[in-house]
């Protein structure tokens, strides 16, 4: 029984960590945050977990940014920007594409959408100001 407990702190720290933070955290990150609390903590069960929390609707992806892709805890309505200076990852709040535009995408082209995403990429405040 002490491993399945063991198990369901470590998941629930992984979900934890990425809820806990507005960097939008890869896999490998939440690893290195968690590692000195549970040194038996595998970069494996942190992907695994991670996996099974994007099936869940728990977590979104961001994308992948720089390589690695990025995870968000906010479920609220909202958009990124990514920069393409130095890959930070910001929350833009509100709705981007109104249900009507679902909708008439959706009668346009017989086709059933569930989802939509609009992301915004360029410099971020901090690269413009450094040039």
């Amino acid at each position: 029984m002490e491993k399945r407990q063991n198990f369901s702190r470590k998941r629930e720290a992984i979900l934890a960590a990425i809820r806990g933070t507005k960097v939008h955290p890869t896999a490998e990150w939440v690893y290195q945050q968690l590692k000195p609390a549970y040194p038996d903590l595998s970069l494996g069960t942190v992907y695994r977990n991670i996996s099974q929390f994007k099936n869940d609707g728990v977590i979104i992806s961001v994308g992948v940014v720089n390589g690695q892709e990025r995870f968000d805890g906010d479920l609220k309505p909202h958009t990124h920007f990514i920069c393409t200076s130095c890959g930070a990852v910001i929350d833009i709040p509100g709705e981007f594409i109104s249900q009507r535009v679902n909708k008439q995408v959706a009668q346009e082209h017989g086709l059933q959408v569930e989802s939509n995403e609009v992301i915004f990429r360029g410099t971020c405040s901090e690269c413009l100001q450094r040039h």
